[in-house]
């Protein structure tokens, strides 16, 4: 029932195919440079204090130039939030097509979350405070993306969980994994602080040996196994 769950993802995964943004278009590489100036301002005054004409003045643009672009301020909301989301989910589809180890596919999705989240901090923190803006046809688009994400995340648990002969809930593993990755930058220093490949391996390691732990009141299915043949000897 888990493998089967876990390969109905992959392939609802696949067919969700989220276009990018085309670097080649001339239209698109302006686009991409409105959405990096609109991420730094949300940053910087939260969506709510942010108006159009400091997301103009931001970009080099003209009022009615960034209206030509966008009609409204959730319509940048939205694109920063799909262009951040599409951009994870796809590099992490690609990651994943190379590794078959149950552990080493967790590890490798919290090395993509976390590399992604360093190197665009201010994007990964106008999502965790701006998550609950978005409503109506907006809202629902990234939901359903999340929601993906979220459905990866629990069927590479799922798998892990089935090769190692363990139990553990993985909606609680899961929504405490990403407890972890989200809330670094309150605390993330670079002059201190490991890169992400070294913060990925710290993270996996206690992440993992603590799902993997085997509860005084709970034993393993591999230990009770192991008792039941110690009795039956």
């Amino acid at each position: 029932m888990v493998a089967s769950s876990s390969a109905i993802t992959a392939v609802s995964v696949r067919r969700r195919a989220i276009p990018a943004l085309d670097p080649g278009s001339r239209f698109d590489r302006r686009l991409s440079k409105i959405l990096v100036h609109a991420t730094a301002v949300f940053y910087e005054k939260g969506y709510e204090g942010a108006s159009m004409r400091d997301l103009a003045r931001s970009s080099g643009m003209s009022l009615s130039g960034l209206y030509y672009y966008f009609e409204s301020k959730d319509k940048l909301l939205y694109l920063i939030q799909k262009h951040t989301f599409s951009t994870i989910v796809e590099r992490l589809r690609g990651r994943l097509d190379e590794v078959s180890d149950p552990e080493k596919r967790v590890r490798v999705f919290i090395l993509n979350h976390l590399e992604y989240f360093l190197a665009n901090q201010k994007a990964m923190k106008v999502l965790s405070h701006e998550a609950e803006v978005l409503k109506n046809g907006y809202g629902a688009e990234i939901a359903a993306i999340k929601r993906e994400y979220y459905r990866i995340c629990i069927g590479l648990l799922d798998d892990f969980k089935l090769a190692k002969a363990l139990e553990f809930s993985s909606r609680m593993a899961v929504l405490s994994l990403f407890g972890m990755m989200n809330w670094i930058y309150t605390w993330y220093n670079p002059r201190v602080d490991a890169d992400a490949e070294e913060l990925s391996r710290g993270m996996g390691d206690i992440f993992l040996r603590g799902i993997s732990a085997v509860p005084e009141h709970q034993p393993s299915k591999t230990k009770r196994f192991q008792r039941k043949r110690s009795v039956s000897n």
